[in-house]
């Protein structure tokens, strides 16, 4: 049988909690071109990925006259790729729409379908600072906060396909903040980027823009530092279960938050080694892609056709 050579180009789209973020890369990760919108609430999300992807190939046909031959979209929430369904997801706010053929139609070419996350880890884990090892749990830290576990060399899914929503498990069961998946305390509104501004304008009456204003003045606010302390603590109580359970070898920390760097997962590395006492304390450590992960992961999987 002949082998299958991969395609050259290949758009991945990225639909994150505030931004869908779309470009086309060729084998080597050149990026040829790319576009970025906000993303609306609801359905009128895919309209959004629907143009954006449209832009972003016009952009590439206007400049050369190779084509692409492959794409792949990553959604948030809950995805279930075998039924084209994008299931849920509480921060963008749609529930069990029919994605199908609407992309492929439009853009003339191949679409996969699957998890942003999901998406990102393994390709944090397989290319990038996971690589080499097999027992890794990846988390992306932004708008959301989610992950991936591959334990014994292979990436663990659940039952409808998932990867791990960490974002969930809850920390602060009596005096916490109400989630908009319909449960109290997650550590997605401790410990996200959304939540950490939220916490630190609450404290301070301050108007800021986002997590990274709270992470740049850490140094001289002790506001900031108990905010970011509370978001760290319940980040290590979250992976308690997960570190007992799997003992992984490296926790990869990704997504927009890791931007804050050695900030974070020393913070975070210490509060483990302060925590565990008799599974191995794992090295925390960031992510080669940052908030590049999900496109990184995108065109990787558009080219191999799974998450192998």
């Amino acid at each position: 049988m002949t082998a299958v050579e991969p395609p050259d180009l290949v758009l991945a789209v990225d639909v994150g909690g505030t931004t869908i973020k779309g470009e086309v890369t060729d084998a080597a990760g050149r990026v040829l071109s790319s576009g970025a919108v906000a993303t609306p609430r609801g359905e009128a999300a895919f309209d959004a990925m629907g143009d954006l992807g449209s832009s972003v190939l016009a952009e590439l046909a206007a400049a050369q006259r190779k084509s692409v031959s492959r794409a792949a979209v990553v959604l948030p929430g809950i995805v279930d790729p075998g039924r084209s369904l994008a299931v849920f997801s509480g921060n963008v706010g749609w529930r069990d729409v029919k994605v199908g053929n609407r992309f492929r139609d439009r853009w003339g070419l191949p679409v996969l379908l699957e998890h942003d996350v999901a998406v990102a880890g393994w390709a944090e884990w397989r290319y990038g600072a996971g690589r080499g090892c097999d027992d890794v749990c990846v988390l992306i830290l932004g708008t959301g906060i989610s992950g991936t576990l591959s334990v014994g060399g292979r990436l663990v899914r659940g039952r409808a396909g998932q990867a791990g929503e960490y974002g969930h498990i809850p920390v602060r069961h009596r005096d916490g903040v109400p989630c908009p998946c319909g449960g109290v305390g997650c550590v997605e509104t401790v410990a996200s980027g959304v939540a950490i501004a939220r916490a630190y304008r609450a404290r301070t009456g301050r108007e800021i823009i986002g997590a990274e204003a709270v992470f740049a003045v850490l140094d001289t606010d002790p506001d900031a530092r108990a905010v970011v302390g509370d978001a760290v603590d319940a980040l290590a109580e979250a992976l308690l279960g997960i570190v007992h359970a799997t003992c992984p070898e490296l926790i990869v920390l990704g997504g927009g938050l890791a931007g804050a760097g050695a900030v974070l997962t020393d913070a975070l590395q210490d509060r483990l080694e302060h925590l565990l006492r008799l599974a191995p304390v794992p090295r925390v450590v960031l992510g080669e892609f940052g908030a590049r992960a999900g496109l990184v992961g995108a065109a990787k999987f558009a080219r191999a056709g799974e998450l192998e």
